[in-house]
């Protein structure tokens, strides 16, 4: 069990398609034979432990149409892995569920004398003592002192498998949290999953893409507003550089919006970059969506006048109505362990997500 890091009321359903994925519990699919489906729904519901037989069933569908299509066999292993690594990742976080993380990249070939890799030492065990758990790549270099920094009890590696660059680091290698991928894309998606927040330190293509994926996911709503931070060692300008790269050729072409600039934050101050992530968390908890429905779930009650300048000020985030405080809708009955959370609700436009994200923010200021 960790020693540092605290455990919170985190969403036990982390859904990271931030609502985008459709909902509801009906059993779509058939093998084609009527017989077979029915016998596939009965093994299913009569495996103990389950508790969505028809999910599993309609899985087990897809696996024998799967095999009926035949696949070259390479598509079938890759089905089969893929399905493994994710399994075997949901098995390890589940046991850490209750706490908040925040994932860390940055180059493997940092060396371990070097002011980036020194920053984040400090800052995954600053991230430690504000009571996050770390993840990182289990790689060396900056993800090492990701795993250093926080230490063994209160960190996970998500190692993927390559011929160069694939050994675990010292500081988490032989762990129980220790992962192993052979596919990026399931890497990526437990790092999505599984993350409260981003935090990248200068790095090469991986750490690009990382970053760049992160901001995309929650530009289009794929994934939850979280803090994505960028992180300089004092006095560096590897960001900086990148900053002014988005501003100059993305935003004055029009590619990206004002808004989306409001989704990161380029910082060389530990301090700056430490407050980001648990100021995020300070007064908003957590949203999902019912229906149409924005529900946002707040450490603690607003005041009504707050309520109603966020509803004036963030008019362009409702679809229609206004913004109403009250407690957990019935259709949250999944999550019992928020249920005495205050909420906010509004029919949300779902686009614009940097303007969610200062609604966020706004919420947090109401607190201060």
């Amino acid at each position: 069990m960790s020693k540092h890091a605290k455990p919170s009321r985190v969403p036990p359903e982390r859904d990271f398609t931030a609502g985008m994925a459709a909902g509801g519990r009906s059993f779509i699919g058939s093998t084609g034979e009527a017989g077979l489906d029915e016998r596939i729904l009965k093994l299913a519901q009569e495996i103990s432990g389950v508790d969505e037989p028809e999910l599993l069933a309609e899985m087990l569908i897809t696996a024998v149409r799967t095999a009926r299509g035949r696949p070259p066999v390479g598509d079938f292993k890759l089905l089969n892995r893929a399905l493994k690594e994710m399994r075997r990742a949901s098995e390890v976080f589940d046991r850490w569920k209750e706490f908040r993380k925040v994932a860390v990249f940055g180059s493997a070939r940092t060396a371990p004398e070097a002011p980036e890799y020194r920053a984040a030492c400090e800052f995954s065990a600053r991230m430690r003592d504000e009571g996050f758990m770390t993840i990182t790549g289990a790689g060396p270099g900056i993800m090492a002192a990701g795993n250093e920094g926080a230490g063994r009890d209160d960190s996970f590696g998500l190692n993927i498998v390559l011929p160069f660059e694939a050994v675990a680091n010292e500081f988490i290698a032989g762990d129980d949290k220790l992962i192993h991928f052979n596919y990026f894309f399931t890497r990526k998606l437990s790092f999505v999953k599984e993350s409260d927040a981003l935090v990248a330190f200068p790095g090469g293509f991986g750490t690009m893409d990382e970053a760049f994926e992160a901001l995309t996911l929650i530009q289009t709503g794929k994934s939850q507003v979280h803090p994505v931070v960028l992180v300089d060692a004092p006095g560096g300008t590897y960001w900086k550089f990148w900053d002014q790269f988005v501003r100059d050729h993305l935003l004055r072409a029009g590619l990206i919006s004002e808004t989306d600039l409001s989704l990161f934050m380029v910082t060389d101050d530990l301090g700056a970059a430490v407050e980001e992530v648990t100021g995020f968390y300070r007064v908003f908890h957590s949203y999902r969506y019912v229906g149409d429905q924005l529900v946002i779930r707040l450490m603690e009650a607003l005041p009504e006048e707050a309520v109603k300048k966020l509803e004036t000020d963030f008019a362009d985030l409702i679809k229609a109505g206004g913004v109403r405080q009250g407690g957990a809708l019935r259709q949250e009955e999944n999550e019992p362990e928020l249920a005495e959370l205050p909420r906010l609700v509004f029919r949300h436009q779902r686009k614009d997500f940097g303007r969610l994200r200062q609604l966020i923010d706004a919420i947090n200021r109401v607190g201060d």
